[in-house]
């Protein structure tokens, strides 16, 4: 589940001018109110490049970009749908209804290309201190012909909720390229964030 590993993680507690539109939303099938929100977009309008919303206003601006691989790990998966949402730079979830669905506000998806790269622009989320809420991106993959699965959450390496021993958990899982170090590049946090498909699986949808 998306939050599974920020409960794992709190018990470890306790012991530049971007003009870059986000892509617009419709509505498609009878199952709006119950499906995953990887398919409140048509595929038809999807690209490799979009822009979370609010990433012009926010101070922690972040370009995260990669190739998603097939599961062999060499070959660039094409056609694939990558989603994430976030909460905002307080740690909050900014949660919104459309046709009476709930939904989270700072999301957005992407379609791979012919070389499987992606790039999002959105921003570092905050902590939500009451709940030791880690900073966190939650991302879903939906591969052609397949059903959608989430995917573990991408954590920031400067977070510091993110404990030792939770490092350590996750370099025994050896999942430590879940971890996203960021760097500066003319006022921009960038990152590479590489996928393999069938691995990091949260759960089907």
């Amino acid at each position: 589940m998306k939050y599974l590993f920020t409960f794992i993680c709190l018990t470890c507690l306790i012991g530049t001018n971007y003009s870059i539109s986000a892509q617009e939303s419709i509505e498609v099938s009878e199952d709006f109110l119950n499906r995953s929100p990887i398919y409140d977009y048509t595929e038809l309008q999807l690209n490799n490049t979009d822009t979370i919303p609010g990433f012009e206003s926010k101070l922690n601006k972040l370009k995260i970009t990669g190739t998603i691989y097939q599961s062999d790990g060499v070959t660039p998966a094409s056609d694939v749908i990558l989603y994430i949402d976030q909460a905002d730079e307080n740690g909050d979830f900014d949660l919104r209804y459309n046709n009476e669905k709930r939904y989270v506000h700072n999301r957005g998806w992407i379609k791979t290309d012919a070389d499987g790269t992606y790039t999002f622009y959105t921003y570092v989320p905050g902590n939500d201190r009451r709940f030791n809420q880690m900073q966190q991106l939650f991302p879903i993959v939906k591969e052609p012909s397949k059903d959608a699965y989430e995917i573990a959450s991408f954590l920031f390496d400067e977070d510091p909720f993110l404990s030792k021993t939770c490092r350590r958990r996750m370099a025994k899982k050896g999942d430590p390229t879940r971890i996203l170090k960021l760097k500066t590049v003319d006022g921009l946090s960038v990152v590479q964030k590489d996928i393999v498909l069938g691995l990091d699986i949260e759960s089907t949808k």
